[in-house]
């Protein structure tokens, strides 16, 4: 009965060991992406509590596109940034179930080391993708720069015509787009 017991507390403890969110060594993060680098965000960033999900919730205070920040620090699951104009660091939480991306993958869809160039949108998607808001008639790259990219569990790929976003926890908003442009909004 020790040994069984004894055997379980050490695969317990194996498992712990090996869920552990590991921080990454530069020779294991991609060549583009480097920690103590600036870079600028390529999207309106939703967080609370000083961490976003990449769940994407549409709600709390906003880190604006192109915002400069600096990569703090990178683990498998969470990607740490500093903004300027904010006191303390935030967490970024990658959620892949939402994603179905790794924390790379995410990086690169959030932060690039250019700003997104505003002026290849027109003056209805550039006034939503200041205000980080969906408005009729936005292109579906605009509707990424402005609200970020929707939750693979509620739309499964980008080239259908229906995204469905969370609000929060059990809300929900769907933007349908006809001839690639947005045609509603319904909450």
């Amino acid at each position: 009965m020790r040994l069984l017991v004894r055997g379980l507390i050490l695969l317990l403890v194996m498992f712990s060991l090996v869920s552990c969110k590991k921080t990454l060594k530069q020779e294991d993060l991609p060549v583009n992406i480097v920690v103590g680098n600036s870079y600028y965000t390529q999207v309106d960033m939703r967080y609370e509590k000083a961490y976003f999900l990449t769940t994407n919730y549409r709600r709390g205070s906003s880190i604006p596109i192109n915002s400069k920040i600096t990569l703090t620090n990178i683990t498998s699951k969470t990607i740490e940034i500093q903004v300027p104009t904010f006191p303390k660091p935030f967490l970024i939480k990658n959620v892949q179930k939402h994603t179905g991306d790794d924390v790379f993958q995410t990086f690169d869809k959030l932060f690039a080391k250019k700003k997104v160039n505003l002026w290849n949108f027109n003056s209805l998607e550039r006034k939503n993708i200041k205000n980080g808001t969906v408005a009729k008639r936005m292109r579906k790259k605009a509707v990424i720069a402005a609200i970020g990219y929707p939750p693979i569990t509620e739309t499964m790929s980008l080239e259908t015509n229906s995204w469905v976003y969370w609000s929060g926890r059990y809300n929900k908003f769907r933007v349908t787009f006809k001839n690639g442009r947005v045609s509603s909004i319904v909450d």
